[in-house]
């Protein structure tokens, strides 16, 4: 089995793992494309880490098949530098100084001692501690430990990047830089995120699978999921069932929902002539307008996909 520009970056058929009498994975099936920033979305318990760890190799599953880059289940001399992960709870060896443990990661990739020291400094020039390449690990904070586990995830040129909960424990301004990081990537490499902050999910990635009790339970590009291609939600001043059949009548479907008008054009018409059709028609009718956005959050989406919405 060999991969190609369309064979996906990452497959699972069936995916079974249990722990005693505990189900972590339950027929698990994903297939995310090569090149997307893809978010994985569920509560504790759902089998994130655990698909994480068998993805990697670091778990034997009881039942299923992983496919990855189109090559097969993970194999460290033909996955070597070329499939990455941050585990969740990443424990760094803590008296190594950070800019020799990278090079020491890089070096076991299969990198010449000049290339594993161009790959460390430029991974932690990327996650702002190019300061801290002589520190010790013990001597640096949570947040920083944090970037030196995220960074020896991106050292090299990696096609397949898995990061569980790389932003935690990180100040804003870092998950900010973190966020560009990681979509500085889409095109060259494909990166899985596991993380419970949906906002940030949402900012970071073009490509979502929702799990629920060791099952995917939803999976697509995340305009499609959340509406954004095909959809425009306006929240009104006052009921927006009175505005409904304004926009009935020029043959949009349209819902109210309290406050929120939930209005959806023909498929493929996108957002932009939505809104061009939407806007003149509500502000005729003497609508008050106070935000108006394509689709919804992913976070209403998660929830309507639990039943919860």
């Amino acid at each position: 089995m060999s991969g190609g520009a369309g064979t996906p970056a990452l497959r699972t058929i069936g995916l079974r793992r249990a722990y005693g009498r505990t189900v972590a994975l339950d027929g698990l099936d994903l297939e995310i494309p090569r090149g997307v920033v893809c978010g994985v979305v569920g509560p504790n318990g759902a089998g994130k880490t655990t698909a994480f760890g068998v993805i990697a190799g670091l778990v034997q599953p009881d039942a299923g098949a992983v496919d990855l880059l189109g090559e097969g289940a993970f194999d460290p001399a033909r996955h070597a530098g070329r499939v990455t992960l941050l585990p969740q709870d990443c424990e760094l060896p803590a008296d190594l100084p950070v800019g020799e443990l990278l090079v020491f990661y890089a070096r076991l990739q299969g990198m010449g001692a000049a290339a594993a020291r161009r790959a460390a400094d430029q991974v932690l020039d990327e996650v702002a501690l190019s300061d801290r390449a002589r520190s010790r690990v013990k001597q640096l904070s949570h947040g920083m430990r944090r970037r030196v586990a995220v960074a020896q995830a991106l050292l090299g040129q990696p096609e397949l990047i898995l990061l569980d909960e790389p932003t935690s424990g990180l100040d804003p301004h870092l998950v900010v830089r973190m966020r560009d990081l990681l979509r500085a990537r889409r095109g060259a490499a494909t990166v899985v995120i596991s993380s419970h902050v949906l906002a940030e999910l949402e900012a970071t990635c073009d490509h979502v699978i929702f799990m629920e009790k060791g099952r995917q339970v939803g999976q697509g590009p995340l305009a499609e999921l959340t509406g954004r291609s095909r959809q425009v939600v306006v929240r009104l001043e006052g009921d927006a069932a009175a505005f409904v059949p304004a926009l009935h009548a020029i043959g949009l479907g349209a819902v109210a929902d309290g406050d929120l008008l939930i209005v959806s054009g023909p498929v493929g018409q996108g957002t932009a002539d939505l809104n061009s059709q939407v806007l003149p028609v509500l502000l005729a009718a003497g609508a008050r307008i106070e935000e108006l956005r394509a689709g919804q959050s992913l976070e209403a989406t998660w929830m309507a996909a639990r039943g919860e919405g």
